[in-house]
C-alpha cells in the first residue's frame, strides 16, 4: 500500500473480533451465534432519526402534502439502500419514531383539537391500515414495505472488465427478485400506495 501512497487511518482502523462486531458503510457486521449477520449500525440509526426530526421541524407549517413529499425521499433512499441486510426490525422501529414525531407536528398544529379530532384530519383508514398518513394524493411510505432481498454471493473468480456480461446477468436477477418480493409484499398485493 506505501507504494501506491496508501496508508490505513488509524482513526477508523481498528482490530476486533468479528463477535464484538464493526460498522462499515452505515452496517454493523457481527457474528452472533456462529452466523453472521449484518443490519443497520447504530449510528446510522441515529443519523436517520435526525435527519427525519429535523424535516418534520422544518416543515412544521407547511402542508402536509408537502412534508409527505420530503419524508418520502428520505425513508424510500434509506431502505432502499438497507434492503438487502437484516433490516425489518430497524425498518419497524424508524417507522415508529417517525409515527411519534408526525404526532406530535400534527397536535402542535391543533393544540386545542381533541386526538379523535387530529387522528381523523391527518390519518385516514386504507386497505385495513387505520393509520395512514397521507394527503389527497400522496401517501406516507412505510420502511417496513421494504422487502429484505439478498444479494446472491459473488463468484471471486468473475472480473469485472472481462466477464461484463456475468456482472450484467448477476444485476439483472437481483432487480427481477427485488420486483417480484415487491409484487408478493401485503402493500402491492392490497393496492396499498395506489391513488
Amino acid at each position: 500500500m506505501g507504494k501506491r501512497g496508501l496508508k490505513l487511518s488509524e482513526e477508523k482502523t481498528v482490530i476486533t473480533n468479528i463477535k464484538d462486531g464493526f460498522d462499515f458503510l452505515g452496517w454493523n457486521f457481527r457474528k452472533y451465534k456462529g452466523k453472521l449477520l449484518i443490519q443497520p449500525s447504530a449510528k446510522s440509526k441515529k443519523k436517520i432519526t435526525e435527519k427525519l426530526s429535523q424535516t418534520v421541524k422544518y416543515y412544521r407549517e407547511a402542508e402536509q402534502g408537502l412534508l409527505i413529499a420530503k419524508l418520502n425521499q428520505i425513508t424510500k433512499g434509506w431502505a432502499e439502500y438497507h434492503h438487502c441486510v437484516c433490516a425489518k426490525r430497524t425498518f419497524s422501529l424508524i417507522d415508529h419514531r417517525l409515527w411519534e414525531m408526525l404526532w406530535k407536528w400534527a397536535k402542535r398544529r391543533h393544540p386545542r383539537k381533541n386526538n379523535k379530532w387530529v387522528k381523523n384530519r391527518y390519518w385516514h383508514a386504507k386497505c385495513g391500515r387505520q393509520w395512514s398518513f397521507r394527503a389527497e394524493n400522496i401517501i406516507l411510505y412505510q420502511m417496513m414495505d421494504m422487502p429484505i432481498v439478498r444479494i446472491k454471493s459473488l463468484d471471486l473468480k468473475k472480473n469485472p472488465f472481462l466477464d461484463s456480461d456475468y456482472f450484467l446477468k448477476r444485476k439483472e436477477e437481483h432487480r427481477m427478485n427485488r420486483q417480484q418480493a415487491y409484487l408478493k409484499s401485503t402493500a402491492a398485493r392490497n393496492g396499498y400506495y395506489a391513488l
